[in-house]
Parts: structure tokens; sequence; C-alpha cells
């Protein structure tokens, strides 16, 4: 037979490889995908609860390295165990019915009331399809590029829980990554870093050719320090910058809330950690945490990024897209343009960690168009953001008595 191999990136998922099989002789044919680029700096969980066919219907990215689950079947595809796949829901299922009924008549030669329990799990696993009850389905990956789409996109999806999670030990040794540990370097003092531009190589995202990232500390005026990252390629000219928070989670969330009135907003300052949502009420828009990464750009240019994440996505364009979806995206793009240019609407930014920052443009007065509230977290909130399980004081003491 043949094979072909292709080389194709999309967004969310990075660059993966297509490799598909077929075979002149008897017409068999297989489909597999492989994740190309880099794994993720975290572990993903998508948790989705199918109520209707609709949610049969829903596209997936499962990797090799993915974990599928049906817990109130116990059911488990465990890692490895399947190559990688873009299909949907009912395809997962269909695929793990087609390999336990492969093995049915061995086990009837063997052992015919094994045989007979996988049956019974069998008519289980068939009759989910049908979604006389609901069910729910997770993916679990370490590696981070396993995807389940959100038909609603733009919108937030009530049934669907995208979880980022740190990988284990285990799980690290499990995808080869127990060797890599960071280097340790000697500390310097806060003056040096911040009248210094550290540098450290790595590969390039899109060509994987060798580059190097520059790292600056920064001091935010009124707010705090920053990290910026940038790396450039000279090989393919990508150029990508990423922000992280120079210092520790704040004591109280923020939420802040911008009345866009006016053109010149635009031009506002915007710091936007990883843990910091995006809200516009009047467009009907949610932008979940982890989504974009952290970001020190000006109003106008998160707004164009956010417009180029809702044009890229993969799962709304070609023959393969449901009808009506693409023309609803295309609603909401024409209408995240008007509000750069006149439409006036409000613009919230809600970081439960308080590294979130917007210019205020009267500082050191207050902004009539700027409103900033600082609350208590939620139980869920502090777990989100691993702080329940965090003990910073008079854990040396327990250490002691303990031994």
């Amino acid at each position: 037979g043949v094979t072909r191999l292709l080389l194709t990136r999309i967004p969310f998922f990075k660059e993966i490889i297509v490799s598909s099989f077929a075979c002149d002789s008897c017409s068999w044919s297989n489909t597999e995908i492989q994740s190309a680029g880099r794994i993720q700096e975290q572990g993903v969980r998508y948790t989705l609860a199918v109520t209707s066919h609709q949610d049969m219907n829903r596209e997936v990215v499962k990797t090799d390295c993915a974990t599928a689950r049906i817990p109130e079947l116990d059911f488990e595809i465990p890692a490895f165990t399947q190559k990688g796949v873009l299909t949907t829901i009912e395809g997962i299922i269909d695929r793990a019915v087609a390999g336990l009924e492969q093995d049915q008549p061995l086990r009837r030669a063997r052992d015919e009331e094994v045989a007979n329990k996988i049956a019974e799990f069998l008519g289980k696993l068939k009759q989910l399809k049908e979604v006389h009850s609901p069910f729910t389905f997770v993916i679990d990956d370490p590696s981070g590029n396993s995807f389940v789409e959100n038909p609603h996109a733009p919108q937030k999806d009530d049934a669907l829980v995208v979880t980022h999670y740190r990988r284990t030990p285990q799980q690290a040794a499990m995808l080869g990554l127990e060797g890599e540990e960071p280097e340790e370097k000697p500390a310097d003092s806060t003056e040096d870093l911040r009248n210094e531009v550290l540098q450290f190589n790595t590969n390039c995202p899109e060509c994987n050719a060798p580059a190097n990232t520059n790292m600056k500390l920064v001091q935010i005026p009124h707010f705090k320090e920053v990290i910026i990252m940038a790396t450039n390629c000279d090989s393919c000219g990508h150029r990508t910058n990423e922000v992280k928070s120079g210092g520790a989670i704040e004591p109280r969330g923020t939420r802040i809330t911008l009345r866009i009135t006016d053109p010149s907003d635009m031009t506002r300052d915007v710091l936007k950690s990883e843990t910091c949502s995006v809200e516009i009420p009047e467009l009907e828009f949610e932008l979940g945490m982890g989504a974009l990464g952290g970001k020190f750009t000006t109003l106008e240019g998160l707004l164009k990024d956010i417009r180029e994440l809702v044009e890229r996505n993969p799962f709304t364009l070609g023959d393969s897209s449901a009808p009506g979806k693409a023309e609803k995206l295309q609603e909401f793009v024409g209408k995240l343009q008007e509000v750069e240019g006149k439409r006036k609407v409000c613009f919230i930014m809600d970081d439960p960690a308080g590294n979130s920052y917007l210019q205020n443009v009267y500082a050191p007065e207050e902004d009539p168009e700027l409103t900033v509230e600082r609350y208590e977290r939620t139980f869920e909130q502090n777990e989100d953001l691993g702080l329940n399980d965090m003990k910073t004081e008079g854990y040396e003491s327990e250490g002691a008595s303990g031994r």
C-alpha cells in the first residue's frame, strides 16, 4: 500500500502530522494524526456532559497519550493504546466497540462467561450513542495537545469544563520529560535584573530552527513588575511575545471594567495575565482564562488578537463546518471591528490572581470610565490557582513535630 504524510498547522493544536494509508489490493484504508509540535507547559482535561445527539457530533482531537473515560460505565481507554485521531465523540465510542468486538470469537472459545460479560458491556456502549440518558465524557491529556469542540464559540459552553493542570512526575516520565530539569543559576540582585536583558537559547515554534528568547523585568507605573519574554526567528521571521507576572498572587481578585466611549480608549495599555478572563456583555462574548496566554499590549492589540483567534478556528472552516456557524462568527467579527471604531461597549477583565492591569490615562487622578473592584476569591477560584493546598505559614513546626 501507500502511506501519505501531511505536515500542517492547526490553531489551538500547534503542528500535526496527518498520516493516511490505502491498500489497492483489499481497499483497506486508515488515517491517523500525530502531534508534531512541542508538549505544552501544562496538561489539559476536558469534561463534557453529553445530553443530546448534537453533543455526540462534537469534533474531538485525541492524541495517543490521552486517556478517554466514561465514568458512568467505569470505561476507560488508556493512554498509548490507540493512535491519535481527529474524530467525533460518537467516532471514539464506535472505535472502542469495534476493538472489543474484534476478539469476541477468541474469548468465546476460551471462556464463555467472560465473552458474555463483554457482550453485555458492548450493549451498554452502543446504547450511549442513542443518548437515552445523560453521561459524562472525559479526555485527560498530560501533553496538553487534545481538544474538544465548543459549538457555541466564541461564547462560553456551560456543558464543557476545561481544566489545565501541572503534570505529575509519573506523567512527565510517561512523556519522556523526566530528565528535563531547569539548570540552577546563581541568583542576581533585583537591580541587575531590571537593567539587564537576559537571553537563552530555544527553538522557533514555527520552523523549529534555533532561536534566542530575550527576557526583561519591567516596572509598570502605578502597578507592579512584570517579566516580558520575546522570541525572534531569523530563519522564518516568526515573532512572538509573552508576559508573566513578576510578583505573587494578590490577596484578593481584581475585576476591571472600562466603558469604551472614544476611539482614543483603544490606545490604553493592557496587561492580561494567563489567569485573566475577558468579557464584553454587549456582544455576549467571554474569553476564558488561559486563552491567548499572557499579553502586554494595547486595548486595540488585544481585540485584534481575539478577532484572529475567532477567525482561525479550524472547526468553522471548509465544508466540514455546520451550516450557519461561519455566518454567525463573521457577524461577531464585524461587531468586534465596530468596537475598535465607534461602538460603545463595556470591556471587563476578571483576574482572580489580581495580576492584570488596564491603564488609567488620568493617573494619579481617578478615571471616570474605569472601575477597579477588589473581591474575595471563591473556593473554586482558589482551587484553580492551587491556593487551597498551599501553606506558607507554620509548615516548619508541623514538619518538625511529624519527625
